[in-house]
């Protein structure tokens, strides 16, 4: 007997625990927190193995095993995932640490890595037949939801902020998506989004309002153990939503489950704008839940995310990891942004260049050593910045390079 596509057995309320059903559409649990995609991870490790997916196409479906859709014509395909792990050898030699390395996520098909997670949920929406979908977003999210809806030919709909990037708009689109532009921040779009859905029968795909874009985030894990060979000390993830840092934690949890690690896990530090920073805050606080951040703004657009739906599982993997919780200065990460591309060639995104900024500190308190093994995420490509890259204090910060 064929070993199924997927070893999906149902969905669990992150906070509850409590049963869902995995084969027709969800959103958040009847407690409204996150649900969380589980498998039957024993039957899946008898054939589900690093040695017997190492000839697979290296791109996210390698891991269709623990992936939510069940066969494979409903998995859409752009080419996501695989990303490049790259050396950083003039940053590691700068910041005296002997093993530095970036993972680019701007590589991906629409230059984020947003593609990852909606890549998984218009899957699922494709899977269960839904005449479209419907998200809001701080930029890159609304263009990647628009390329699947595409591909899958069904409807989008995304609402951003009136100040986010231009581009994201223009993407989103070209893609073929009916773009609302709202006075206020991505929670304000949110709100628009949640009401607006149910009365044209979208499926709502915002950040953990559904459990499939974690699921597809998630892949950064697996990929960056396959490409280290095992896992790092220190994983540095610019947070917004915090979908990706969540996925990962969740992967390193089914990675041992099947035998592919032991409980080694690295210490996952989450980097925020001091202009919205409700994670760094909580974590200082000790509380198990962030409080909406009033005023949120900064430069990094993905950044700008007064409360994340999924706060108390991002703390909970900063605590249990033994990470932290940073905030830098929009100046900061601006400079840093462009460090990365000056020292590596990488066109990291304001995103990105947070990581480092956070690095610089970490490196400065003696909390990461030189004997380290460091993964910094960049989270997509500068190019869709312009405005940023571009805005107060440009020329100031390419002088001092």
């Amino acid at each position: 007997m064929a070993a199924p596509y997927s070893y999906l057995t149902h969905l669990e309320c992150s906070k509850t625990g409590h049963r869902h059903d995995a084969f027709a559409p969800q959103n958040l649990s009847n407690e409204k927190h996150p649900l969380l995609a589980c498998y039957d991870l024993a039957a899946a490790a008898e054939t589900f193995t690093p040695a017997a997916i190492k000839d697979r196409p290296f791109d996210l479906w390698r891991y269709h095993e623990v992936l939510p859709i069940q066969e494979e014509r409903h998995c859409l395909k752009l080419g996501e995932g695989g990303t490049p792990l790259h050396p950083a050898p003039t940053l590691g030699a700068e910041l005296g640490i002997l093993e530095l390395l970036i993972k680019d996520e701007g590589m991906n098909p629409t230059g984020s890595f947003k593609d990852r997670g909606l890549c998984l949920a218009v899957s699922a929406a494709f899977q269960f037949d839904a005449p479209g979908i419907a998200l809001p977003s701080a930029g890159n999210a609304g263009g990647a939801a628009a390329a699947y809806a595409a591909r899958a030919g069904i409807e989008c709909v995304v609402a951003v902020p009136r100040d986010c990037p231009e581009v994201n708009r223009i993407e989103a689109s070209v893609y073929g998506a009916e773009v609302h532009s709202i006075d206020g921040l991505i929670s304000d779009a949110g709100r628009m989004i949640a009401e607006l859905a149910p009365g044209r029968g979208l499926f709502e795909v915002a950040t953990l309002k559904e459990p499939y874009r974690i699921e597809g985030k998630k892949t950064m894990g697996y990929e960056v153990f396959e490409q280290l060979g095992r896992l790092p000390d220190v994983i540095l993830y610019p947070t917004g939503g915090g979908t990706g840092l969540i996925g990962m934690w969740k992967a390193f949890d089914e990675m041992e489950q099947l035998g592919w690690i032991g409980p080694e896990r690295p210490r996952m530090v989450s980097v925020q704008s001091e202009g919205c920073a409700p994670i760094p805050k909580a974590f200082e606080e000790g509380t198990e839940a962030s409080e909406m951040w009033q005023d949120a703004h900064t430069v990094a657009s993905g950044l700008r995310v007064p409360k994340a739906l999924g706060d108390f599982l991002i703390l909970a993997a900063v605590r249990e990891s033994g990470g932290t919780a940073i905030a830098v200065s929009d100046e900061e990460l601006m400079r840093d942004a462009r460090r990365i591309g000056a020292a590596e060639g990488i066109f990291a995104a304001p995103e990105g260049g947070a990581c480092l900024s956070a690095l610089r500190r970490l490196r400065e308190s003696g909390d990461v050593t030189e004997d380290d093994t460091v993964v910094l995420f960049n989270t997509g490509t500068g190019a869709k910045y312009v405005e940023a890259f571009l805005g107060p204090g440009a020329a100031a910060q390419h002088a001092e390079l």
